[in-house]
């Protein structure tokens, strides 16, 4: 476990990180092909995180892209927000990453009262996000949510 001295978060706004191929190397070589689509989707402009709370952070430590996650309006659920394109580096995990990103995220400016939804697609990523205090509930595309109290989760601590 690397131990985590300079963490920098980054709002990806115009383009991807230069180094991003890392993460799609990583996630590939996992089997995870939800990096490869935001690539994708990021490029065609689908998909850019800029409509109202949304939000795609990258997280580096010591300058070393170490993840990225984001959060955009639930397609499936309007009044929702989603977590999104959640990836950290295997080096990077165990650490506390993951939950500060999230925080990162969540942090910004949305609604209280707000939900926030997940698609967790695998036992490593439910155990995640039930830490997080998502709870699992599966239907209308995710797998859990969280009611967002700004300052009042877990999370935060």
């Amino acid at each position: 476990m690397k131990l985590l001295y300079d963490l920098q978060f980054d709002q990806i706004v115009e383009r991807l990180p230069v180094d991003f191929e890392v993460l799609r190397r990583d996630a590939a070589s996992e089997g995870r092909r939800f990096i490869e689509r935001l690539h994708d989707e990021w490029q065609s402009g689908e998909q850019r995180f800029n409509q109202a709370h949304e939000v795609l952070l990258a997280v580096r430590v010591d300058r070393d892209l170490a993840g990225v996650g984001g959060m955009t309006v639930d397609p499936d659920l309007p009044s929702a927000m989603r977590m999104r394109r959640f990836f950290i580096r295997p080096a990077y995990r165990r650490c506390g990453l993951g939950r500060q990103l999230a925080a990162a995220i969540l942090n910004r400016t949305i609604p209280k009262g707000t939900i926030v939804t997940v698609n967790a697609d695998n036992a490593d990523a439910v155990a995640f996000w039930e830490a997080l205090g998502f709870r699992r509930d599966p239907k209308l595309g995710h797998s859990h949510w969280l009611p967002w109290e700004r300052g009042s989760h877990v999370l935060l601590t």
